[in-house]
Order: C-alpha cells, then structure tokens, then sequence
C-alpha cells in the first residue's frame, strides 16, 4: 500500500519499485476503510474531528479478470469540508498490436453516459510522438539517454488513434545529455571535459590528463607555434593584424558538415585562444609546465609580441601586457599556478565560441548572456556557467540540425533555456519543454505511430466533474506490471512483412461517493 499526492489529470502516480502489490480483493477492502474514515457521517464510530487525509493509492497486482494494476481514492473537498470520495480504477493489458482488442469511442462514451447518468460528454486527445527516430538523419543521433518528444493535445476526439489536427497544441519535450560522440558539437563536448578536469584538479589538486590523442605533443605544438610567430615578428610583420594571422583550425575541425555553417570556427582567435587549441592536448603536469616555460621564457625575451582580446583576466594576458613594456612579473609555475593559468585561458577562448554561436545565429543578446559570461565569480563557478552555455548549444544544434527547425521557433526557445539557468543549477537531465506549432511537427508525425496515444472522456463540472481515459502506451504504465508480465513483453506481431507497434491498453474509470 502506498499514498501519495496524486492529481486526478493525471493517469498514474508516479512510484518506486518495492512495495509488495495486493490482491484487488484486498485492495478494495482498504479503500472501503478510508472512505469510511473520511465520512463524517460515520459518528458511531466515535473517530472525532474528521481530518483530511491525503490521497491514497493502492498497488494490485493484476490477478482479476479485468488485470487491474491500481486502485486509488482521492478525498472531494469544499473549502475545509469532505463532500465525498473519487475512486479510481486503473487496469492494463498487453502488450499487442491487434487493434482488434482496441475500444470503439463510441462505445466508450455510451459506457461512460450510462455510468455517471450523464447526456452530454467532451472529449480531449493527447499523442506524445518521438522525433528523433523520424528525424532519421543518418550517424547524428543523440544518446538513448537523451530524448526528443513533442506532446499534442487537442479537443474533440473523433475516433481512436486518430491524427492530431493541425490546430492542435504542441509542445515539444528535450531531455539531452551531451557526450555523445555522433553529437555535431562533440569535439566542443571534448573541449569542455578537459575544462572540467582542469577545473577540478584546481579544486583537489589532483588532475585527470588525457590520454595523448595527437600525433605531436602539446610542447612540440608550442614550439611551432611560437617559431612561427617569432618569424612574423623577424619579418616585420604585425602579429596583432588579425587578417595576416593564419587562422587555427581547432575544436571545429570534426564538426560534422551540416552544422559549420552555423558553427564555424572563428576567425578572431587571440594569442592566448591559440595557445589552448595547442595546450588542450596537454597529458601530464610536466608537459603543461614545460609549455609555460617555453611561452614565458619568450615573452621575457621579447621574441614574440601577441595581441590579446582587450577586457582579457588572465594570468597570462596580464603577463602578455607587461610584455608590452619590456617588464614581466616573475611567475612561479608550480603548485597549482599553471593549471589555473590554462583554465584561465580555455574559459575566455570557449565563453567567446559560445557566445559567437549564440549572437553569430541571433539567437541572444550579449546582455542576456552577461550571467554566463561574468568574470565575478570565482573559477569553478565559471566553470558552471560554461557548461549551461553548451548545454544550451547542443538543444539549439539538436533543434537546428535533426529537426531543420527555423530562427523564429530557435529565438523563443534560447530565451526559455537562458531564463532557465539563469535561475537553476546545472541539470543535464532536465526536460525543457518548449510550445511549437503543430504544422512545424507534423511532418515527424503524420506517419508515424505514437508513442502514447489517450482520450479522456468527461461529464460534470468543477468538483463534480468525472472522467474517463483510454490510452495505449509502447512502454508498460506501471512498473510492477512490468515485473509480473515479463513474458507479455516478447509478443510481437507481424503483419505482411511489417511489424506492428505493440501497445499497452490502460483504461482509467473514476467514480464519485457524496457524502450527505
């Protein structure tokens, strides 16, 4: 037996696996015992005051002939004062694909008048639909743990299993988790992880390097790359014109084709940007000193003059700036100098990529992005700020890319993200729920089977309102159900050569008991 706040909108409550289920019998006979708690008529009872317990739900375990899953009762109030009792009956079939074992609305409606004593009666469909599956763009899929699907609701159902119109309500539900490596902006998500690994060793003390991945090593990258600006400056050119600047080809390099033309690599890169797409390959504490070294020990002698970004924190911009003057600071890289250091710079080089996608695709403003971007906070907390900013990158890219979604549905949905981590934490297994026009969703839909499809039947108003649901569902609503029917699982059915969709038929009836 399990209580639990439950709304009556909704078809189940949401549980844990665990408690033990009854026998409907049994069931029926607590329920019978709550109710009779909860009338206030009952003084021979002698219980006192009668005080208003929360909602009860009951776990049955399926063994009537009707395989009733749940049975609930739910408290009917005015003000302060119990009316009466809504009793629910929950109860699961399945699974199959016949469709023969399907209701008929009508006959649903009729059962439902004669029920409740009831002339008139509305209906109300909701379909909950995949998209990722119907997107069906080839080795750019995100992980199973990340889910793209849009709900629809919309009134006056016409037949079961319908379409939902083209004036239905939609909204679409992105749960995504970043990491995977078929993601467009992968090579960005492995940018961050060294971020994030650098960021906690400066926490700990202890830094997880990567495994070696480059044919060079991050110093012999260094190397090069200083001699090379060493012979500009030799040559007299001006390292700080940008347009004479070879441009550093690096986290976009692998970026899938169908998202460069919204996520190009920029072209602005400073010196101390440049030195992280050499230095992210970093693999041990003595390579990442010996870089500093060799980047020091060049500017103390005056063999290179960077440009910098101006409004630049770092460490190492504010040594560059001292350079300028023929006058260093001394540093000591040890302890945990030069992993701050390297943080330093890859938090300015990534916060300027993200915020080139988001103003570059006019998607934010650069005042809606300050949070995200502040300087005022300490490292770690910058740190977390970054990863919202990719958090948001990849729902943008995923709605871009999989779902081919335009700049006038992307504009809105940025702005329910921001508002969002503006005022949570990160969560990467947050489902954003963001409102599109069913015409937008309709290609993903109109041939494909639902996931969820359910009509609830109502009469009545306000708290007498009744209603009844019908739903099929691709996945077992209760997970006890589950357990106890694992050999309905491998049905499957095949119909000239195709396979059907295997659906579960959950049936939802509520009644009313007044009390007088």
């Amino acid at each position: 037996m399990e209580e639990s706040k439950a709304d009556a909108s909704e078809l189940l409550p949401k549980e844990n696996p665990g408690p033990v289920p009854l026998s409907v019998r049994r069931a029926k006979q607590l329920i019978s015992l709550f109710t009779m708690v909860q009338n206030p008529n009952m003084t021979h009872l002698k219980l006192g005051e009668v005080v208003v317990l929360p909602p009860l739900w009951i776990r049955c375990d399926g063994s009537d002939p009707e395989h009733t899953y749940w049975l609930g009762a739910e408290p009917l109030k005015a003000g302060n004062k119990i009316m009466g009792i809504n009793l629910y009956t929950v109860t699961c079939d399945g699974p199959t694909a016949h469709k023969t074992c399907f209701a008929n609305l009508e006959e649903l409606k009729m059962q439902h008048k004669i029920m409740h004593h009831s002339s008139v009666v509305t209906t109300k469909g909701f379909a909950q639909y995949e998209l990722l599956r119907a997107a069906a763009i080839e080795d750019t899929i995100v992980e199973p743990e990340s889910n793209i699907y849009v709900d629809i609701t919309w009134n006056t159902v016409d037949k079961i299993l319908e379409t939902p119109p083209l004036i239905s309500a939609a909204t679409l539900n992105i749960a995504l988790e970043p990491g995977d490596p078929r993601s467009p902006v992968y090579q960005l998500y492995r940018e961050l992880q060294f971020l994030l690994a650098l960021a906690e060793g400066l926490k700990t003390g202890v830094t997880k390097w990567p495994e070696p991945l480059e044919p060079e090593s991050a110093v012999e990258l260094v190397q090069e790359f200083l001699a090379d600006l060493k012979k500009k400056l030799d040559g007299s050119c001006v390292s700080g014109n940008r347009n004479g600047m070879e441009k550093i080809k690096c986290d976009t390099e692998a970026v899938d084709s169908s998202i460069k033309s919204i996520f190009s690599e920029r072209g602005d890169l400073d010196f101390a940007e440049q030195l992280w797409c050499k230095m992210k390959c970093v693999s041990s504490y003595q390579e990442l000193i010996a870089c500093f070294t060799l980047v020091l020990k060049a500017l103390e002698c005056g063999e290179i003059q960077p440009w910098i970004h101006h409004g630049s924190s770092s460490l190492l911009s504010k040594l560059i700036q001292q350079s300028y003057h023929g006058k260093m600071e001394a540093v000591s890289l040890a302890g945990i100098t030069p992993v701050q250091m390297l943080l330093e710079i890859g938090l300015d080089k990534m916060k300027k990529d993200y915020v080139n996608f988001f103003i570059g695709q006019e998607l934010a403003t650069l005042t809606s992005l300050d949070y995200f971007i502040s300087t005022s906070v300490d490292l770690q907390e910058q740190v977390h700020c970054v990863q919202k900013l990719h958090h948001m990158l990849e729902i943008m890219v995923s709605c871009t890319v999989l779902l081919q979604f335009k700049h006038e549905s992307l504009f809105p949905w940025t702005q329910i993200c921001i508002k969002y981590y503006r005022e949570n934490a990160l969560d990467e297994k947050h489902v954003f729920q963001l409102p599109v026009s069913s015409a937008l969703v309709k290609k993903f839909y109109q041939d494909s089977h639902p996931e969820v499809w359910k009509v609830d039947i109502s009469s009545g108003h306000g708290p007498k309102e009744v209603k009844t649901t019908w739903q099929v569902s691709t996945n077992p609503p209760v997970e006890h159900m589950m357990s106890n029917n694992t050999g309905l699982l491998s049905d499957s059915t095949v119909n000239a050569g195709i396979e059907e969709k295997m659906y579960f038929i959950t049936v939802v009836k509520c009644s009313q008991v007044h009390f007088r």
